[in-house]
């Protein structure tokens, strides 16, 4: 039976790769937490406030949905964002993205989520690159997402993150 996670990602450059790449990385010491996803299993994409370097103008939201689809394996070569190595992947294949900087907001849910015992202390729990989502959550996040989603498609290009050159 396949499970349902939350994809935590806090930054922009690192979510850029995730969306147009579709595959997602997980940093060194991360392998228990890598390996509860399992291939054909739900993820949800989930942009903290701190992704885009503004967490004052911007809110954690669920951008996208895909589907695992491959085993989470050591990386040949390490993916680096910043000074972060990434040494474990998968391949995912996404099926449906908000516009970019849309999405649902996560913390509008808390309430409902039984992920989240303690509403007060949720944010707690998203410092970590995924969260299993239990069966009734992942129905809610699915039910409330649906509408924001376009195909992956239209909407994958608005992810694309430039760098600034000096």
């Amino acid at each position: 039976m396949s499970s349902a996670h939350l994809l935590i990602i806090g930054d922009r450059a690192a979510l850029s790769w995730v969306v147009t790449e579709q595959r997602m990385a997980f940093p060194a010491g991360r392998s228990v937490v890598a390996r509860t996803l399992e291939e054909g299993d739900e993820v949800f994409v989930y942009t903290t406030r701190g992704c885009f370097r503004n967490p004052t103008r911007d809110l954690g939201r669920v951008i996208g949905r895909a589907r695992v689809a491959s085993p989470v394996r050591v990386l040949e070569e390490p993916v680096v964002f910043g000074e972060r190595a990434f040494t474990e992947g998968c391949r995912l294949e996404v099926s449906g993205l908000a516009s970019f900087r849309e999405g649902l907001v996560l913390r509008d849910l808390v309430p409902r989520l039984s992920v989240f015992p303690d509403p007060v202390t949720w944010s707690v729990r998203m410092r970590r690159a995924s969260l299993t989502l239990p069966p009734a959550d992942a129905e809610l996040v699915r039910t409330e997402l649906e509408s924001l989603l376009r195909p992956y498609g239209e909407a994958r290009d608005g992810y694309r993150w430039e760098p600034v050159s000096a």
